[in-house]
């Protein structure tokens, strides 16, 4: 049944596809669907960091930058592209995606117990859902994370010009984005990162999140510098040696 987020009048306001493409892509079918996702391998053995980036980025933003990071840390990475994205076929499409980042992940035969999930932004709807569909995955990371998406869709969308219902919509975002109930059943370690000065996405966001995990082994991480779109840059050193902490810890 497809949802009233998907709406263009909903989820135009979200998504914004990019053109920037990776070259030889790992390519994922669903059904009709073809994602230009990347993939690198450094150990089959090891553990393999799952990334879903921002509405404004790219896969191809993150290669070979970012891959390199997760290698110096031993693990080997696949960056989930969106529909619609880089060389990705299909419309973007808030709840139709909820399900490709486990396609992904079965396509590139990554065992969820050696599955560290990453989400950037809005990134962070897909990585709270798949990990919610894989409460056995390793570990999950959550950077300039997003609590109740319902709060951002109310404050952009013109529901009354699209001749949308403003309790329709509520539904369907406890439907399918109720971030407080499935970060609930999460019970494995997370790692929260937000800059104290997002003027994107308020760091209240970052705090409820890493309050409603039922994990006992979470971080919250607040970085005192940048803002939504420096977050990296501005705290590179410390970012990336936290991260590489928390890789480790699972790696024992």
């Amino acid at each position: 049944m497809k949802s009233i987020l998907d709406n263009p009048a909903i989820s135009g306001c979200y998504l914004f596809p990019q053109t920037r493409c990776v070259e030889d892509p790992f390519r994922v079918k669903i059904d009709q669907i073809e994602l230009a996702c990347y993939r690198r391998i450094i150990d089959a053995d090891g553990f393999t960091m799952i990334h879903f980036h921002g509405n404004g980025e790219a896969v191809a933003d993150y290669v070979p930058f970012m891959a390199d990071v997760f290698a110096d840390m031993g693990l080997n990475s696949l960056f989930v592209e969106y529909r619609d994205y880089g060389g990705s076929t299909g419309e973007a499409q808030l709840v139709a995606m909820l399900g490709d980042g486990e396609a992904a992940m079965d396509a590139a035969e990554v065992a969820p117990e050696k599955a560290i999930v990453f989400g950037r932004s809005i990134g962070s709807l897909y990585a709270i859902d798949l990990a919610h569909r894989q409460p056995s995955i390793a570990g999950l990371i959550i950077e300039s994370g997003i609590a109740d998406p319902l709060e951002r869709f109310l404050t952009y969308t013109d529901l009354e010009a699209a001749g949308l219902d403003e309790a329709d919509v509520q539904a369907d975002v406890k439907r399918y984005f109720n971030h407080n109930k499935k970060l609930a059943g999460y019970t494995k370690p997370l790692l929260t990162l937000h800059c104290e000065n997002d003027g994107l996405i308020d760091i209240s966001h970052a705090e409820r999140n890493h309050q409603w995990a039922g994990s006992r082994q979470k971080q919250l991480v607040r970085f005192p510098y940048g803002n939504h779109n420096t977050i990296f840059r501005a705290n590179e050193i410390e970012y990336v040696d936290v991260v590489g902490r928390f890789v480790r810890a699972l790696q024992r």
